[in-house]
C-alpha cells in the first residue's frame, strides 16, 4: 500500500525501521506495537478507544459464535460478500475490528483507520491476517493517495465525527473510477428518544470509568422495558440498549451515551451528500440510515464527476 504524508500530502513514505519518513518534509510517524500512527492523540475520540478495549471481541464474530457482524455488515452495506474478494477496501472507523474480520474472511485487501486507540483492540484480533493493515489516523485526513480503493464503508462513525458530512466528503476522493462507498449514520427517527437526548446533554462529561459502571443498568433494565406498559415509558425516558445479550447491551448503552459528537440525519440529506459528491447509482438501504454510491467509472476530459452525474440522472 502506497502511504503519503499527512502533513505535505506527498505520497511514497518511505519505511525506516519504526517509522515511516516524509521525504519531503522530513515528517515522520512511528510504528507504535504494529501500527503506523499518523496522529498525535485520539482527540474527541476518547471513548471510543476506552470502550473497545474493554469490549474487545463482544461483536467479535470469530469469538462470540454468531455471525451478528455479518449480518449487520450485509444489511447496511448491502454488499454481497462475494464482490469482496481481491478488493482493496478501506474500513474508515474500524474500532475493534468487527466488519473488519467479515471483509477479511471474504478474501478482501483490509485497510481499517481509526482515530482512537481501539486501533489496538483491531490488532489484537485482526493484526497477524496477511490481508489486513491497521492504522491510527484521521478520517479528515487520511494518509492514503486519491484513487487508492476499490470499497470504503464506514458504518456507524462518520456521525461522532465534529461534521458529518465533511467526514464523507473527504473518503469519497479516496475511491477508485468505478468505485462503491457505503455509509451508516444515526436517523433522525432516534430522536423519538427525547429522555436520551437529555441525558447525553450531561453524560459525555462523565469520568470513562464512572459512565460505564452506570450503563451496566442496561443489563436488567432491559427487563423491564420488554414489559407491555412500563415499557411505552422507560424506554423513552432512559433508552437503553435493547440487544439480548446482556453484555452487548452494556456495550451499545455505553457507546450511545458516551462520545462527545453525535449527529442525526435523514436520508434525504445523506442522499444530497451522495448527489453533491457526483457519485452515482445511488440507493438506500433498508436500515436507516444506510446509503451507497459508486464513482463515476470513467470521465470525458473536463467533465467532473458532478458532471458525470448530473447528465445520467
Amino acid at each position: 500500500m502506497i502511504l503519503k504524508c499527512v502533513g505535505c500530502g506527498t505520497s511514497g513514505l518511505l519505511r525506516n525501521g519504526a517509522e515511516y519518513q516524509c521525504a519531503r518534509c522530513d515528517a515522520r510517524y512511528p510504528i507504535v506495537g504494529g501500527i503506523p500512527r499518523f496522529v498525535g492523540g485520539e482527540f474527541y475520540s476518547g471513548s471510543f478507544g476506552f470502550q473497545w478495549k474493554r469490549f474487545a471481541r463482544t461483536q467479535l464474530d470469530s469469538a462470540n459464535g454468531t455471525t451478528q457482524s455479518r449480518d449487520t455488515f450485509v444489511e447496511k452495506t448491502g454488499w454481497p460478500l462475494g464482490d469482496l474478494k481481491g478488493a482493496t477496501v478501506l474500513d474508515a472507523g474500524c474500532g475493534m475490528g468487527r466488519f473488519a474480520e467479515i471483509c477479511a474472511n471474504a478474501g478482501a485487501d483490509v485497510h481499517a483507520i481509526d482515530l482512537s486507540v481501539a486501533v489496538e483492540a483491531a490488532f489484537a484480533n485482526l493484526g497477524s491476517r496477511d490481508n489486513v493493515s491497521v492504522y491510527q489516523a484521521d478520517i479528515m485526513n487520511l494518509p492514503f493517495p486519491d484513487g487508492t480503493f476499490d470499497r470504503i464503508y464506514s458504518l456507524g462513525v462518520l456521525h461522532h465525527t465534529p461534521d458529518t458530512r465533511a467526514a464523507f466528503s473527504r473518503l469519497v476522493p479516496l475511491l477508485k473510477p468505478g468505485g462503491t462507498i457505503s455509509i451508516w449514520v444515526y436517523s433522525t427517527e432516534l430522536l423519538v428518544w427525547w429522555g436520551g437526548e437529555l441525558l447525553r446533554k450531561f453524560t459525555p462529561r462523565l469520568s470513562q470509568q464512572t459512565l460505564l459502571k452506570l450503563s451496566r443498568v442496561a443489563i436488567p433494565l432491559y427487563h423491564l422495558h420488554m414489559t407491555r406498559l412500563p415499557g411505552r415509558v422507560t424506554k423513552v425516558l432512559i433508552p437503553t440498549s435493547l440487544h439480548h445479550t446482556p453484555e452487548w447491551r452494556w456495550l451499545d448503552t455505553f457507546d450511545w451515551y458516551a462520545p462527545k459528537y453525535q449527529w442525526k440525519h435523514s436520508f434525504e440529506e445523506v442522499e444530497r451528500w451522495f448527489q453533491d459528491a457526483g457519485l452515482l447509482s445511488i440507493r438506500r438501504g433498508t436500515f436507516p440510515v444506510s446509503v451507497t454510491g459508486q464513482r463515476a467509472a470513467v470521465r470525458a476530459v473536463g467533465t467532473t464527476d458532478r458532471g458525470v452525474a448530473a447528465a445520467t440522472r
